[in-house]
């Protein structure tokens, strides 16, 4: 299955992505190391938003069709 990325989860992946090019231009390793962290919890929350996103658009659509048949 194919997980589309909702504007909230492009938003995350994007934070996550500037906050890996801060990581790779750092000459102190601790910081790189918890930019690098901190783009993976970001990737994280792309993944868990977008997940979140596609369940309410379903419902929102599984919720209109009811509502169809029913009239």
């Amino acid at each position: 299955m194919t997980l589309q990325i909702s504007q909230r989860g492009k938003a995350y992946i994007e934070t996550a992505r500037t906050l890996l090019r801060a990581a790779q231009t750092m000459t102190d390793s601790v910081v790189a190391s918890r930019l690098q962290a901190l783009a993976e919890d970001y990737q994280r929350r792309a993944e868990k938003v977008s997940h979140a996103d596609a369940a309410k658009a379903l419902a929102r659509s599984t919720a209109g069709a009811e509502h169809e048949w029913l009239a």
